[in-house]
């Protein structure tokens, strides 16, 4: 499986600078060579692909080399300069332990799969500035350049003041190579502390069609701000403007760049970055799946951390959120297909789902409750989606679910994660009646392993039962559950690891603890083959013992 991308000893956590060049797709991530928890000496590692599915690891990129990254080459981008040169843009560290921007370029720029890079000895760039309150310990992670009306580049840096203020700071360029610090951020909120891996991006305001960064007709876009908060570990964005003239971004009415921010995903994912793929025309994500096992555990296997499925990401018609969806190609993986048609699951009620393989499936599936008016009312304290999924797990029945999916399931049923739906009612002052869809993803009964992190996920979905039908899409990869609901306004990873439910002992079942019925209008469910990944003349993936996915045929 794609998501099962493994890479030997070592620990791998964000995606650096994804990208389509010659037709080949590139994704770099940040790869210790030297063991599976993290180290200083961090290099750029580099996989190829045609299609996003299946990969071809390369040689690392770039690793520790000069005076300004001796210490780690960190997280950057890749920005396609006009005559389609890639630039890689990262931060290093330098000498001092200060983190400074440096440049790489490829060596070949006829070569498709980029397997040389070098480093111009005019190495940093850019550097943190004392006098504006810049730490050198908090300024990293550069993201993809974009021109501005002016002809001049536009970068900008996570950071953080010793206030705790985040923020994004803004540098301008001519020719790339030297930049100038704008005496403005991009845009900064207090008490957020560090910014880390932002992303900053155009989307459509008309379908879902993604856009290149600097070709933008100003009235046809919203921009998308996202950072990666370190004090919690997750990933928030928000929607808004951006005054291409003033280069300051002010989010919609509503967004705030913090923690009440939406979040790109409500489970285990962090330091997203996306790219532009000008083939498809689309915008694709890519966020680190981080890991739920304790070091000791990492250390035995040898390896830890793994890159989630590729999403696409676009602007929803209200222009409030994000929709995100496995990239299409992932379609291709589906082998054996079960399907159920106008199913009823009774109150109270647990159905197998036979005939695919549970380690590794996708399932699709269309809930309809027709009993709404019969749901509980919702608790107005309770507006913590975590807290209430925590406390409100399957032992808990109310009128409206949970209703959903238990895989990765024993045979016993001692182990098993389950992503689930509940709905709510609540009165507004006009005395209407309105409905609050919950989504879990529950992994405290995942492991019989009481070491990992076993936390259950929760968020509400912006959809109205009463109009719509509520979807859930969930794939299940061995230790991995990625599941997509509401046609993708919420999505939760969970990072799991069985000891019973696995390989043949996994089971899926489809359930309904509530206690009025719940319509399965459609479930499809499909068998997922694995993908290719393993090139073992060149490969830094090592196998897995839970998974076949670095030998595959």
């Amino acid at each position: 499986m794609l998501d099962e991308i493994q890479f030997d000893q070592q620990k791998t956590p964000d995606p650096n600078g994804p990208m389509i060049y010659k037709g080949i797709y590139h994704l770099f991530y940040q790869y210790n060579p030297y063991g599976a928890v993290w180290d200083v000496r961090i290099v750029w590692g580099h996989s190829t692909s045609v299609d996003l599915v299946n990969w071809t690891p390369q040689p690392p990129a770039f690793s520790p080399s000069q005076p300004s990254d001796i210490n780690g080459c960190w997280s950057g981008s890749v920005t396609i300069l006009p005559n389609g040169k890639p630039v890689i843009l990262y931060t290093g560290i330098d000498l001092n332990k200060s983190q400074v921007q440096n440049v790489a370029v490829p060596v070949n720029v006829s070569d498709p799969y980029l397997r040389e890079w070098s480093k111009p000895p005019l190495n940093p760039l850019m550097a943190p500035n004392s006098v504006n309150g810049i730490d050198p310990d908090r300024f990293r992670d550069p993201t993809t350049a974009w021109l501005g009306l002016d002809g001049e580049w536009r970068v900008i840096v996570g950071s953080s003041t010793d206030d705790r203020r985040g923020l994004v700071i803004l540098y301008k360029s001519r020719d790339f190579l030297n930049w100038t610090q704008s005496t403005t951020p991009l845009h900064y909120e207090d008490l957020t502390g560090m910014w880390e891996c932002p992303d900053f991006f155009p989307v459509s305001i008309t379908g879902s069609d993604g856009v290149e960064t600097s070709s933008v007709v100003q009235n046809d876009v919203k921009y998308v701000l996202k950072v990666s908060l370190i004090e919690t570990l997750h990933d928030y964005y928000t929607i808004g403007s951006y005054d291409r003239e003033k280069d300051v971004y002010v989010p919609d009415l509503g967004f705030v760049q913090d923690r009440s921010a939406p979040r790109l995903d409500y489970g285990k994912y962090y330091a997203s970055k996306t790219f532009y793929d000008d083939v498809k025309k689309r915008r694709i994500l890519w966020g680190w799946v981080n890991e739920s096992s304790p070091a000791k555990d990492d250390i035995e296997k040898g390896w830890a951390g793994l890159q989630s499925f590729p999403r696409k990401i676009w602007l929803d018609e209200s222009g409030k959120e994000l929709l995100q969806w496995p990239i299409e190609e992932i379609d291709t993986l589906r082998g054996t297909q079960v399907s159920w048609q106008n199913k009823v699951l009774e109150a109270g009620s647990t159905v197998q789902i036979h005939g695919v393989t549970a380690a590794q499936a996708d399932v699709e599936v269309s809930f309809k409750v027709n009993e709404l008016e019969k749901a509980d009312v919702i608790d107005p304290s309770w507006t913590d989606p975590q807290k209430i999924c925590r406390e409100e797990d399957l032992s808990v029945k109310s009128r409206v679910g949970p209703f959903g999916l238990m895989v990765l399931t024993s045979s016993d049923m001692e182990e098993y994660t389950s992503v689930y739906f509940r709905i709510f009612k609540s009165n507004d002052s006009n005395k209407h009646t309105k409905y609050v869809v919950l989504m879990c993803s529950d992994q405290s009964r995942s492991s019989l392993n009481e070491e990992n992190d076993k936390s259950t996920f929760g968020a509400f979905v912006g959809i109205d039962p009463s109009q719509q039908t509520l979807s859930l899409r969930t794939l299940i990869d061995h230790s991995i559950v990625e599941s997509y609901g509401g046609g993708g306004r919420t999505c939760i990873t969970s990072r799991v690891y069985p000891k019973l439910a696995i390989g043949e002992n996994a089971n899926l079942f489809a359930f309904n603890k509530g206690s009025e019925s719940v319509d399965v209008l459609s479930l499809s469910a499909w068998s997922l083959k694995s993908a290719q990944i393993n090139d073992e003349s060149i490969s830094p993936f090592i196998e897995r013992e839970d998974s076949h996915s670095p030998k595959q045929s």
